[in-house]
């Protein structure tokens, strides 16, 4: 049932205490919180007897089930029901009963070999158990954190889901997360401790492990501990990671999860950590991790966006640091804020932008939750928030300014403006005063103007979010109510029949505006009373509007309504339904029309009743489009105050149809009078009113149903049965009667009351005066008699044709079938369920699984007729008979499985409106609610809205019904007509089936061996339309029951070889791709969707002493009692029995599908089918029978590729079954005699613990050829330790290491020893032949140039070698020595894929062995290395870092010796090179910190060889260089590595680039790649080596952790040097490595302290004799502050030397520098960065009034001089500079912005370059103000405007 995602809202506390004493006294105990809306049900008394009834059954049989240990069905069948107990009553339970279950809920998920489904159920029930925290402390509860680690260990890092072993859901790593995110509270307080001693040894950089252990941390660390447990929480480990977090530069994956961890403990220790320090650099990360482009030819890193962080927790970190003394966050917030203020400007778009509107949108609503938490949330036992922290007023008002500016621009974003709405909402409830006028201002103007929808829509939408701030007024904004009106009127003009869409929106604003105002004139207030405020009065009188708004409102819609009927808007008549936008302006009006009404004070509703009236009866329209409308908006009026306005219609039309149909003949005519028609529709809507107004004109009412039922007119009679329907439903329904914003509705103002008062107001809930509508003894009367009058005649003439008695016309059945339904559908309430024999269970349950009744008001009256029975008895032979004799009647048949699905399932409401209903309550609550007030704060008719919907939840709330023998007929029936010919009839009776089999319990095994019926071959009168409707039985639909994959075994054992066996059915075509597509569709969904189905259904002992302890518990008692010892016996047993049938199904499943497979006769695709199924029949709990084993290795050589990629994967979990498992043992790492050697060495103990990286207790760990493992006895002594991680950052306590061999399982064994699935596996692979045959298969290429290495192919080899040892050795060897030598692809890839399979199988082998291994893999490797090819380098890369993988490098010390010897052959030229650099890069870089000696050795071979002259050697090297300095980070607590160090390599390159460094002229790349020996100068030698350099730092740039500033600035003058401005075609790769490795290192993130150091060498570089140099200082300078905004603000200094730099560039000789520094300068201004002062203005304008020197009159012949005179170049500097201050604000004028623009009006006509710098800015000016330039306008003076009218309009052509 979907209805479980039902919404939790905070309760508002009982005010009474006397209702809360009563009702505690009748239960017996306190409720933790019950769900507040049963109290205002019709029938609230009888529900505290019902739910304790409820929840003693619970208690007793839950607690019963686990004692027998009958997981299923008893135990979930009654978890089940505690989840819907708490959808009914919330959490109404006693402390100590919540205390109860959650614990056995914790002990049922923990359970090791639970089924994955059911943890999930269990899981999902805890989750909801513990969510609201607040009802427990931890006093209360302590929930244990290792059992759910291992939980989560076990699924999400699973060791054998790779091999498909395990099948997992994708959604059980959510509910895992969000499982251990509820538990966290309650978490002992030494966990934090435990943990950080469990995973710190994780914490490897280079590692996998970092992000699982980050991942850890994140999840699980406690941060809500009480401040005198901090010791044992956060400050535990919160210095080690946060300076963890700002060390790491580059975002590795795991940093997200960091910022996640830091955001949550902010936010719940507010006040307790002091992040003043940290604050800079939070919102520098921050800001870099938007994204933001900037700079002209920027490169971003891939890395940034995938690893960007997630807005949600920035935002919680955000709120969480706001407040407190220091104000430093608002500082940086505001400083965040102008900075990217220009990017939300509609005009700007891009993939950021959807980053940059949810933060926006997000940010309001966390602040508003945290003041809510501070303000008016009652207090928990979570720590409240010290006094000092605690957000002040002017902390909300600074922060409310701060978001303004974007939020107001971001409304008219072209994502839309949703977002921006949603921020105004929140942010109006903090500062309405600051938010609302701004958006006044644009919406006004918005509504006047016509040719600009979508700006109205924009700010309609985002008035509608702060509609309620607006019309509360309150003391902040006394003046917002008194814009009510004004906004109204202007509104009305968007009710526009020509725009769709502005349209809804109008309706929409009008809507929520009204529902909040009591609509009512009380102007006369003003004369009466004198105590009225200014405002007060102001509203008084402009409420006299309001009766012009409803007529002029009324009017509009008719206007609306004459456009649209159906002549005018479609000319042919072939579509008679209304279109999807009609329907929705249908539903607009309507809704709008009713609230209006609805609101209205009598006076005014009486105006607007008679307008409509007289509208409605003096047109006729059409009953399609324009009719409903109208009949709607009659409804609406007659909704308001039934008594009037039935007065007025009902009469009115009941005599018009009367007069029409008073002619005979009118009765039989197939087109009937469009007047009769039209009082028809409107009849049958206005009568949807409260039932007891019906009754007084039930005769007239009478008279027309018996007049109208049997029309001829199809049209006729279905306006007639609609009426039918409402009158009943009207009379046997319980609804509220009305949804007034106030109790009692709409109020004349006295001397004592003014409405004025009531505007905005929320509901009560402790007053929420429900008027309920619930059928009196006459309603029900009136209603039993329509049905004996109408009905009753239907059924027995459908009897009788059902009998053949009387053959009736089909469209005289289907007009009886209508009535029938409509009956049904408007009286199904008082007809109670249908009753019968239950059909006997096939389970056996030692439980009750009985059914509970939820009251929902009706006391069915049992004496008399049940006509739902009745209808059940004529329709099913009716059903036969139509099938036997007109199966082609279609249309009713779509009428009787209508009926069979209201039968089945009606009472009143349908699930899917219900749903539908529940989806709009929560968007509008959303859009209206009080956030900052919380606890209910909703409007009157949203309450009411709720308390309905928790009426009709009761309603629907029959999950698990008893399945009784008529469900039984019925359901058979569907499944006929699931499988008829027509294809319509099979999908409509498919849907009401899969209904059906949702909600009977157990029913779907009744149903599957029906639907295997059609698919059985030996049925041979079966056709193809019925196969496919059984095969859609068997798929199910999107959201329903999948019968072909119920995850029980004896469902499957019976569907999956059916499926497969249909196969060989005679009546199977093949050909009928429909067919095809089916069966396809069915085996994917199932692969899809299976999850593994447990064979194990144990509880442990622990869950059955918790249970006990819930039985002993009291209020209520547990019914029934605890089991006796007897029982529980005979529990113990079923469960043997029951797992022991698991297995046998199991087995017996797979030989059914063999059995199948042996079969000649199987098409392929069954076939492929088939072993599909067989392939999830693998398990990690339970070997695969035999017979399986030998039919999957065999097809190891089956001639279908995919058949053996299948049998490949199967194998390899097969193996993995196989594995016998070797003994471990813990051993401190302090005992390992190696550890103690090594730390003896170094003379000393172990260091203090924090130390990480390269130490002397991890020494020993690192490869050392001095000491390596070379004779039998050093490798037994040798302690091998596999994974990497292990001792880098601290050591475990206890460290697993395997058994010394003698303990270990015996090698070599004899094939007598092997069980049978080995032996077939050791003679298949034994014989020589299978072996040939199947390398050969091994070494095809399946698609030329796509393939790569296969882990499946290597997972086998690695289980055959690892399994067999050597066994197989002799047989391969010839092949791989075949293979080695052939150098096609596929070949080599095959070799390879053996190779590291054999070498990561081997880890357990005896030394003798492995050596002999290494003499034949080393000569083979070596040859492989030489023919090594483009195509095949890769493929050799992914073998050695496979097989080098999780190894110890002394294990391997073969392999590595071979690689690092076979580099430095330089034969078989460059590229050979490359590749041999490649693959040994690929083993190191597995290898990380263990192997400093190797890289040492490869770095001094490197060394020489880095002037390189090809390029693709030049890359590889750059590439190997990563990984050499790859370990040389800088993180905190780091030792300094043994690895080679960065630093000392940048000293010797620098010292080779001497004669490039000294020169001043720009390098230049004259290097031709030829490779010609023999002395070349230094200089060509450098750039060479310059050039791989490059390669180093732009491959590094991505890769590694920290970016090392100090060397790179050593070597930034060279870059600067080569660097170009000008993009020349000509392509040089020099040129765009180092204009790249600029652009990454410009965004690189920088400490504080490393600024200076930048800042001088960019000073430096600036003072360059190259104006390149000069340009691309500043480019760099942009994007290197921007990426460093709020580091660089913190540092005075640096913000000064940057101005300074950038002013003195502005001055520069080179025209290009200086217009590049105007534009840096603007962006620093734009960004904030700088500002513009006074001195700053005047040093531009003193600069711009330099005088320049007469020109002289010259020969006309000269040449003029064009070096320019220093005196222009100051002019042109001061121009600039104001210039820049103009673009700087591209969407407003600040105040300095006139003044300076008439300076530069001044310089129009300088000479160039002046000139065109003037004009630039003037045009630009005008581009970006010009959207906006009547608001503009306003800043200037007139003569400014003169002078810019002058200046901007292009000059006449014509003067």
């Amino acid at each position: 049932m979907t209805v479980s995602n039902i919404i939790e809202v905070e309760e508002p506390h009982l005010g009474d205490c006397n209702m809360k004493k009563e009702a505690t006294e009748f239960l017996g105990f306190v409720p933790q919180k019950d769900i507040v809306y049963n109290e205002l049900l019709p029938y609230k008394d009888k529900l505290d007897e019902e739910s304790n009834e409820f929840l003693a059954q619970i208690k007793g049989n839950l607690g019963r089930a686990v004692q027998l240990r009958e997981i299923w069905p008893g135990v979930l069948f009654w978890t089940r029901k505690l989840s819907t107990y708490m959808r009914l009553y919330g959490r109404k339970f006693s402390k100590e009963d919540h205390v109860h279950f959650i614990k056995l809920l914790y002990e049922l998920v923990t359970i090791p070999k639970l089924e994955i489904s059911m943890m999930q159920s269990f899981a999902r029930l805890l989750i909801t158990l513990l969510k609201k925290k607040e009802l427990l402390s931890r006093e209360d509860l302590e929930l244990p954190w290792r059992p759910l680690y291992e939980l989560q260990d076990r699924i999400l890092y699973s060791k054998t889901e790779h091999l498909g072993l395990n099948w997992f859901p994708s959604s059980v790593e959510a509910v895992l997360k969000a499982l251990i995110k509820n538990c966290r509270p309650y978490f002992p307080e030494s966990a934090t401790q435990e943990m950080l001693e469990e995973w710190r040894p994780l914490m490897c950089p280079f590692d996998v492990t970092m992000q699982k252990a980050m991942g850890y941390f994140e999840l699980f660390l406690p941060t809500t501990l009480p401040p005198e447990l901090h010791d044992k929480g956060f400050k535990l480990w919160f210095d080690e990671l946060i300076s963890l977090w700002v060390s790491v530069q580059n975002l590795p994956s795991w940093e997200v999860n960091l910022v996640s961890l830091f955001a949550r403990l902010a936010n719940d220790n507010i006040g307790y950590i002091d992040w003043d320090p940290y604050i800079p650099k939070i919102f520098t990360r921050i800001l870099r991790s938007l994204n933001l482009p900037v700079g002209s030819s920027q490169m971003l890193v891939s890395r940034y966006l995938t690893n960007a962080y997630d807005i949600s927790h920035v935002v919680i970190w955000i709120s969480a640091l706001l407040g407190g003394p220091s104000k430093q966050t608002q500082t940086q917030l505001s400083g965040l804020f102008n900075s990217i203020a220009s990017f939300f400007h509609p005009s700007n778009h891009g993939r950021w932008l959807m980053k940059l509107m949810k933060l926006v949108q997000r940010l309001p609503a966390s602040v508003v939750k945290r003041l809510h938490r501070e303000r008016y949330r009652t207090p928990t036992w979570l720590t409240p928030v010290p006094e000092s922290h605690l957000l002040s007023e002017q902390d909300i008002t600074d922060f409310v300014e701060s978001m303004k500016q974007p939020v107001l621009l971001a409304m008219f974003s072209k994502t839309g403006s949703l977002d921006a709405a949603q921020a105004l909402q929140n942010l109006a409830l903090l500062r309405p005063e600051l938010v609302i006028p701004p958006v006044l201002e644009k919406t006004y103007p918005a509504m006047e103007t016509l040719t600009e929808p979508h700006q109205l829509t924009a700010t309609l939408s985002c008035m509608i979010g702060v509609a309620r701030s607006l019309v509360a007024g309150g003391q902040r904004f006394p003046e917002g109510p008194t814009h009510m009106l004004p906004l109204l009127m202007r509104a009305l003009p968007g009710v526009d029949p020509n725009d769709f869409s502005k349209c809804m929106i109008t309706f929409q604003f009008l809507a929520t505006f009204v529902t909040l105002v009591p609509l009512v004139d009380c102007s006369a207030a003003v004369q009466t009373r004198n105590d009225l405020t200014q405002v007060e009065k102001v509203l008084c009188s402009a409420s006299a509007e309001f009766e012009d708004f409803v007529l002029q409102f009324i009017d509009r819609c008719f206007a609306l309504i004459d456009t649209s009927t159906l002549e005018q808007t479609r000319e042919e008549m072939e579509t008679e339904k209304m279109t999807h936008l009609e329907s929705l302006v249908e539903l607009g009006l309507s809704s709008t029309f009713n609230t209006i009404l609805t609101q209205c004070s009598v006076d005014i509703f009486q105006v607007a009743l008679e307008k409509v009236f007289n509208f409605a009866t003096t047109n006729i329209f059409e009953t399609h489009v324009a009719g409903r409308m109208v009949a709607n908006m009659c409804r609406a009026a007659t909704k308001c105050h039934p008594a009037e306005a039935l007065k007025l219609f009902l009469p009115h039309c009941c005599n018009a149809i009367l007069q029409i149909s008073a002619y005979e003949e009118i009765l039989n005519e197939e087109e009937l009078d469009k007047e009769l028609m039209w009082n028809l529709q409107l009849l049958s809507e206005v009568t949807r009113v409260d039932g007891d107004q019906l009754l007084l004109y039930r005769s007239q009412l009478v008279q027309i149903l018996q007049l109208t039922l049997h029309l001829k007119c199809k049209q006729g009679y279905n306006l007639s049965c609609k009426l039918l329907y409402h009158i009943l439903r009207s009379m046997s329904l319980i609804y509220p009667r009305e949804y007034c914003s106030m109790p009692g509705g709409v109020q004349q103002h006295t001397d004592t009351y003014l409405p004025i008062k009531d505007w905005g107001r929320p509901g009560n809930l402790l007053n929420l005066g429900i008027q309920w509508h619930v059928p009196s003894t006459e309603e029900k009367e009136f209603v039993f008699y329509l049905l004996d009058l109408l009905l009753k005649p239907e059924l027995e003439h459908l009897q009788k044709h059902a009998q053949g008695e009387q053959d009736i016309s089909r469209d005289d059945v289907l007009q009886s079938l209508s009535i029938v339904h409509n009956c049904l559908l408007g009286a199904s309430s008082l007809l109670p369920p249908l009753n019968g024999e239950p059909v006997p269970v096939t389970i056996n349950s030692m439980i009750q699984l009985c059914e509970t009744n939820v009251y929902a008001g009706v006391d069915y009256d049992l004496s008399r007729e049940n006509y739902r029975e009745d209808i059940c008895k004529v329709i099913r032979p009716l059903l036969h008979h139509t099938l036997e004799h007109s199966e082609d009647d279609i249309k009713s048949l779509f009428s009787i499985i209508k009926i069979i699905n209201d039968l089945l399932h009606f009472k009143g409401s349908h699930k899917h409106e219900f749903d539908s209903r529940w989806k709009s309550f929560s968007l509008i609550k959303k859009s209206m609610e009080n956030k900052l007030h919380g606890s209910k704060q909703h409007i009157r008719a949203l309450l009411i809205d709720r308390v309905m919907l928790q009426h009709e939840l009761r309603n629907l709330t029959t999950e698990g019904c008893r399945y009784r023998s008529v469900h039984q007929d019925m359901i058979n029936d569907l499944l006929g007509l699931s499988t008829s010919r027509y294809s319509q009839v099979r999908s409509k009776a498919q849907n009401v089936l899969f209904t059906a089999l949702g909600t009977y319990s157990l029913c779907c095994r009744d149903v599957i061996p029906a639907v295997l019926e059609y698919l059985d071959p030996d049925h041979t009168d079966i056709t193809q339309q019925q196969i496919k409707g059984a095969l859609y039985c068997l798929l199910g639909n999107h959201s329903g029951i999948c019968l072909a994959n119920l995850q029980y075994w004896d469902c499957i054992a019976l569907t999956w070889p059916a499926i497969v066996r249909s196969g060989v059915s005679p009546s199977m075509s093949l050909e009928k791709s429909s067919v095809v597509r089916l069966f396809d569709d069915l085996a994917d969904k199932i692969h899809r969707q299976y999850e593994t189905i447990g064979i194990d259904f144990s509880i442990p002992e622990s869950c059955v002493e918790v249970a006990l302890k819930m039985m002993k518990s009291s209020n209520p008692e547990p019914i029934p009692c605890a089991a006796s010892e007897q029982e529980e016996l005979e529990g113990r047993n079923r469960l043997e029995q029951k797992n022991k049938e698991s297995v046998q199904k199991y087995e017996k499943l797979v030989v059914d599908l063999l059995d199948s497979l042996y079969d000649r006769n199987l098409p392929w695709k069954f076939e492929q089918i088939a072993i599909g199924f067989l392939s999830l029949m693998l398990r990690d709990d339970h070997p695969l029978p035999s017979s399986a084993v030998l039919f999957f290795v065999e097809n190891l050589n089956h001639d279908s590729l995919l058949v053996r990629n299948g049998a490949i994967s199967a194998v390899s979990g097969i193996l993995k079954q196989l594995k016998r498992p070797h003994k471990k043992v813990p051993v401190n790492p302090y005992d390992i005699s190696e550890l103690k050697t090594s730390l003896q060495s170094c003379g000393g103990k172990a260091l203090s613990s924090l130390l990480v990286g390269d130490r002397p207790d991890n020494q020993w760990l690192q490869y050392d050829s001095s000491r390596l493992p070379r004779s039998q006895q050093d490798w037994n002594e040798c302690c091998f330790i596999e994974k990497t991680h292990w001792g880098y950052s601290t050591w475990p306590r206890k460290l697993m290491l395997y058994a010394p061999p003698e303990e270990q399982p015996k090698q070599g064994k004899t094939r007598e020893e092997m069980n049978e699935s080995e032996q077939i596996i050791f003679d298949h692979f034994s014989d020589q032949q299978f072996i040939d045959q199947f390398i050969q298969y091994l070494s095809l290429e399946d698609r030329k140039g796509k393939d790569k290495f296969s882990p499946r192919r290597f997972c086998l080899f690695k289980g055959l070698f690892r399994n067999f040892d050597d066994s197989f050795l002799p047989l391969l060897k010839p092949h791989m020595e075949r293979l080695v030598a052939d150098s096609h692809e596929s070949t080599q890839r095959c070799v390879a894929e053996i190779i590291s399979g054999l070498i990561r199988g081997s880890k357990h082998w005896s030394y003798s062995k492995v050596e002999k291994l290494w003499a034949l893999l080393c000569p083979l490797l070596r040859k492989a290395l030489s023919n090594i090819t483009i195509e095949t380098y890769t493929d050799w890369g992914t073998c050695i870092a496979t097989a080098c993988e999780s190894r110890d490098p002394r294990k391997l010390h073969w392999l590595f010796e071979m690689l690092m010897e076979s580099l430095v052959t330089g034969e078989g030229g460059s590229f050979v090179d490359a590749c041999r650099l490649y693959v040994l890069q690929g083993g190191l870089a597995q290898q990380e910190w263990r192997v400093p000696e190797l890289l040492h050795r490869l770095l001094q071979y490197l060394e020489p060889k880095l002037t390189q002259v090809y390029k693709n050697v030049r890359e590889r090297i750059g590439s190997v260089l990563t990984y050499i300095f790859m370990i040389d980070v800088d993180l905190p607590h780091i030792q300094p590595t043994t690895s080679p160090r960065i630093a000392e390599f940048t000293e010797r390159v620098l010292a080779r680039l001497k004669p490039l460094t000294e020169g001043e002229e720009e390098i230049q790349n004259h290097v031709v790649d030829e490779n010609t020996e023999g002395d070349q100068d230094e200089r060509t030698q450098a750039i060479k080596l310059l050039k791989t350099v490059l390669k180093w730092l732009m491959t590094s740039a991505g890769r590694s952790f920290s970016s090392v500033v100090p060397e790179q600035l050593r070597l930034l003058p060279l870059l600067f040097k080569i660097a170009p401005v000008e993009n020349d075609d000509s392509y040089d790769e020099m040129k765009r490595d180092a204009k790249t490795c600029l652009s990454l290192m410009s965004q690189g993130l920088l400490y504080s302290e490393q600024i200076p150091q930048v800042l001088n060498a960019l000073e430096e570089i600036s003072r360059s004799s190259s104006w390149h140099a000069r340009y691309t200082v500043l480019t760099y300078l942009q994007i290197m502050v921007f990426y460093n905004l709020f580091t660089f603000l913190s540092d005075a200094k640096a913000v000064g030397d940057v101005r300074a730099l950038v002013l003195r560039l502005l001055e520069d000789e080179q025209l290009e520098v200086r217009e590049m520094a105007a534009t840096t300068l603007s962006g620093f201004l734009q960004c904030n960065f700088l500002s513009i002062n006074e001195p700053m203005q005047a040093h531009f304008e003193a600069l711009s009034k330099t005088h320049l020197p007469k020109r002289k009159r010259r020969e006309l012949g000269l040449v003029v001089d064009t070096i320019p005179s220093a005196d222009l170049v100051r002019r042109h500097a001061g121009v600039l500079g104001l210039s820049a201050c103009i673009l700087s604000s591209p969407y407003d004028v600040p105040t300095w912005m006139p003044q300076i623009l008439m300076d530069l009006s001044a310089h129009l006509n300088d000479t160039q370059p002046i000139e065109m710098t003037v004009k630039k800015t003037l045009s630009d000016f005008r581009r970006t103000h010009h959207d906006n330039w009547q608001e503009h306008k306003q800043k200037f003076t007139d003569d400014q405007l003169l002078v810019l009218t002058d200046l901007l309009v292009s000059p006449c052509y014509y003067a």
